[in-house]
């Protein structure tokens, strides 16, 4: 069975005449008779009865043309998804860690969104943590990733987009309040909330400890800045933390980390000698032109 044999059914059983249908199709009526006749055989079924001069579907050719309308149909849908993808449409499935969720992923969105080229665009969007999102790229579920750099994945692709300065942020009431800036030794005299170690910046804060030969107190590890501005707005500790805009200098006040000049930097990500369509090398394109990274 072709696809061609059943386009030739649904045209004939729409005409009623093979006359008719073979001059819609373009091809003699002897092929399209000997075509008809080779899909009877295979399905062991009559399609069509003679009907005066013309011909009509008998009642099996009746039930097999509901199925031949889907496939047709979904074979139109098909193409014409596969023409979006290959031009100006498409799907983009993102991850990202919670630090740009704000306000960073969002805006980057909608500004790719906004030119004319994108209008067709559409976005998966997902929160997760480094691990996670590599993982997804890898698997195929994410076609780009916005994370920490990691150094032993060879099949990826990274780019650095986002350099983050780091901060520490304390209670609004707390003795370290009254100051612009502090020491990183100041994270060894008081508890300190720490960011889940499985996480890009978790890893980056306990490289930090290793390099400076300091083991600070963690009471509470937390996946992201909004989980540890609220335990430490509520005392729990202090914390160490990328200078993000849903930090909220009303519950908690920032200070400059005085000593040493800290910064985090986020990568996107994708897989490398992968196949991508046009809008999602737009977007990376794109993203790479937005980049702050030594700006």
């Amino acid at each position: 069975m072709t696809l061609n044999q059943l386009q030739y059914f649904q045209t004939i059983a729409r005409t009623e005449n093979y006359h008719l249908a073979a001059e819609e199709l373009y091809i003699s009526q002897p092929s399209l008779s000997r075509a008809i006749a080779a899909l009877e055989k295979e399905l062991g079924i009559l399609l069509f009865e003679k009907n005066g001069r013309g011909i009509s579907l008998t009642k099996s050719g009746g039930l097999f043309l509901e199925y031949v309308d889907r496939i047709l149909d979904e074979c139109h849908i098909a193409v014409y998804k596969m023409k979006q993808l290959s031009g100006a449409g498409g799907r983009i499935d993102i991850g990202y860690v919670f630090p740009l969720a704000n306000s960073y992923m969002p805006r980057m969105a909608r500004a790719f969104l906004s030119l004319e080229e994108n209008r067709n665009v559409t976005f998966s969007f997902h929160q997760d943590q480094t691990s996670s999102i590599l993982n997804g790229i890898k698997k195929g579920q994410l076609d780009v990733g916005f994370c920490s750099f990691v150094d032993y994945e060879p099949d990826l692709e990274f780019f650095p987009i986002l350099s983050q300065e780091i901060i520490m942020i304390v209670p609004v009431d707390h003795a370290l309040a009254a100051y612009e800036e502090a020491s990183i030794m100041e994270l060894c005299s008081y508890p300190v909330i720490g960011y889940n170690r499985f996480s890009g910046l978790g890893s980056y804060t306990q490289d930090l400890y290793r390099r400076l030969k300091i083991h600070p107190d963690i009471v509470c590890e937390c996946p992201d800045e909004n989980a540890i501005m609220a335990l430490v707005a509520e005392h729990f500790g202090i914390a160490i933390t990328a200078k993000v805009d849903s930090l909220d200098p009303s519950r908690i006040h920032t200070l400059k980390i005085s000593d040493m000049s800290l910064s985090h930097q986020v990568f996107m990500a994708w897989l490398k000698n992968h196949y991508q369509i046009p809008a999602i090398t737009r977007f990376i394109e794109f993203m790479k032109k937005q980049s702050n990274f030594g700006k």
